[in-house]
């Protein structure tokens, strides 16, 4: 992709600069990163959900800050997840979808310069990477191959790196292992990445979960049955988009769908609290910067659609919950908009390193300590590639600002949808094309161009 070269003297300058750094380790943060797969953002109790209990979610939001509009550039799992490692667009880490998931070695990932700076770093989990991760180096790994499973899941563990089943649920097992690393003796500051399968599709609960939500009745989104009743205003790129409940056999249902997706999510929850409970027990807890979220959000009933791909807000807003007392204060929300983008230069910034220039995201640093910085961000670039492929979502590109959202769908057939999103935050009303809006889309998609031109694209002309 664009500007690899570019990319890689900067990396190697860095690296320089971090390998004489002065500062002491025992005066830099110890992290812990959690990503759940496909939690949007109100599947948590501190988010209003008041079917869902996530107690130990709703902890990182009460005793830290939680970010009321963070978002992905490409609701996709692989290049989602490349992004939040490398804090560069999809167009420029290279993994645009889930067909090529290897982020080039060249490329660094948060990881490599936070272990060249003298971290201890650790690998837990779903990576969704094409090499899982093994072709970077970890002081501690144990991690599987592409979306694993949830029952009896074949894992490898350092420094062998050979699969082999193990017994029992996927994510339990795999916090197990996180909390083992975390009880060991450390001279060095550590940086532990927690990467939860659930709430993937199929959903598969934990055994001890199999009756939660049994008496419990899920209500549909108020958008749930236009699709079937038919809206004018959406593209057919829309419409015949592969994703409709009822259409699958393992989708059967809202009620289903919803229940199981939800319970999968009790137990991330509980594993978030083992997590917890060690570092609280090893005297780490305040000393460790905590982050949650996810890879993208998740239709769950929204115009009768599930899984993710679109740039609707259902499928782009995920949570961000952020725990470090030295410099959040507890209790607090952000509404500015965040991105995945900024991830790797916040860890970055809070580990006293300095934040490469080819990095495209923001720290959010000034953010966690309260501030509110003039020049935060106001519109954002979105983009999705993977067409021809599941769930058949054709490829686009879109600008969401504080108020408007403009989607493109580029390829034949051209389409848009345009959406006032403070007076029309469930996005019925597709505004594109109606009088009075030509001047709006024509600022649209000029700035559109900008963000493309700014985020280095390609195939910008």
């Amino acid at each position: 992709m664009a500007s690899r070269s570019s990319i890689l003297l900067l990396a190697a300058l860095f690296l320089f600069i971090m390998t004489s750094e002065t500062s002491q380790a025992n005066e830099r943060p110890n992290f812990v990163i959690f990503l759940t797969d496909d939690q949007r953002a109100d599947a948590m109790s501190c988010a209003g959900n008041t079917i869902l209990q996530t107690p130990n979610m709703d902890r990182l939001a009460r005793e830290g800050m939680r970010f009321l509009n963070m978002f992905v550039i490409n609701s996709l799992c692989a290049p989602s997840r490349a992004t939040l490692l490398t804090g560069l667009y999809s167009h420029v880490h290279g993994v645009i979808d889930n067909k090529k998931r290897n982020i080039p070695a060249e490329i660094p990932i948060v990881s490599d310069y936070l272990r060249q700076a003298g971290y201890e770093v650790a690998f837990c989990g779903k990576s969704h990477m094409a090499e899982a991760l093994r072709d970077r180096t970890w002081d501690y790994y144990f991690g599987y191959r592409g979306q694993g499973d949830y029952l009896n899941p074949r894992i490898a563990e350092s420094p062998k790196l050979k699969d082999i089943e193990y017994s029992g649920y996927v994510d339990d097992i795999v916090t197990d292992r996180a909390v083992n690393w975390l009880q060991g003796k450390r001279q060095k500051p550590f940086c532990l990445f927690l990467w939860f399968k659930a709430p993937h599709r199929p959903w598969t609960r934990a055994p001890r979960h199999g009756h939660l939500f049994r008496d419990i009745t899920i209500p549909k989104p108020p958008t749930y049955d236009l699709r079937t009743l038919g809206s004018p205003g959406k593209p057919k790129a829309f419409h015949l988009a592969d994703n409709k409940i009822g259409s699958f056999p393992d989708v059967k249902s809202l009620d289903q769908l919803v229940k199981d997706y939800y319970a999968t999510l009790v137990a991330v929850d509980e594993n978030v609290g083992k997590v917890l409970d060690v570092l609280q027990e090893t005297g780490q807890l305040n000393k460790t910067a905590i982050f949650l979220t996810s890879d993208n959000g998740f239709f769950l009933g929204e115009w009768q659609a599930f899984d993710k791909r679109f740039m609707h807000e259902p499928s782009i807003r995920v949570p961000l919950l952020v725990r470090y007392p030295p410099l959040v204060r507890e209790g607090t929300t952000c509404a500015k908009m965040v991105l995945n983008l900024d991830i790797a230069p916040t860890i970055m910034e809070l580990a006293g390193l300095p934040v490469p220039a080819h990095m495209q995201g923001r720290s959010l640093v000034p953010l966690l300590r309260g501030l509110q910085p003039e020049n935060w961000r106001t519109d954002w670039l979105y983009e999705y590639y993977e067409y021809p492929g599941p769930h058949k979502v054709r490829k686009h590109r879109g600008i969401r600002t504080e108020r408007y959202k403009l989607i493109h769908y580029y390829e034949d057939p051209e389409e848009f949808e345009l959406y006032d999103l403070q007076n029309d935050p469930e996005e019925r009303n597709n505004l594109y094309a109606q009088p009075g809006t030509e001047n709006l889309v024509i600022s649209l998609r000029r700035r559109m161009e900008e963000l493309r031109r700014e985020t280095r694209d390609p195939e910008i002309k």
